[in-house]
């Protein structure tokens, strides 16, 4: 008996993607139909960063994001301790005109 395959989706990861991007700051900005993250890599010694990757999505989507992320960062902490945060963020919060997170 062959079992049925429902709601299974087919995705591509191409090489180039796969190596993936190293980034040490995210900005996260959103207005009422979208939010956008910006994923940064910032040198220590060079006062300008660049966005290596936006993301944009839905609220929708950036929900099921955040509902990952924690359900992830929980098996993480069970599996090899609790991650420590820093007591101070890196640098200055940045403000583009819509409200922002750090991350």
């Amino acid at each position: 008996m062959q079992e049925k395959k429902e709601n299974q989706i087919n995705i591509e990861l191409t090489d180039e993607v796969a190596s993936g991007v190293y980034t040490n700051l995210a900005i996260i900005t959103h207005s009422p139909s979208e939010f956008v993250a910006d994923f940064i890599q910032m040198m220590p010694g060079v006062p300008k960063g660049k966005v290596r990757s936006r993301i944009i999505m839905t609220p929708q989507n950036a929900k099921r994001l955040l509902n990952a992320l924690e359900e992830n960062v929980e098996k993480f902490e069970q599996q090899f301790g609790r991650i420590k945060e820093s007591e101070t963020p890196p640098m200055p919060p940045m403000n583009f005109g819509t409200p922002t997170t750090q991350a």
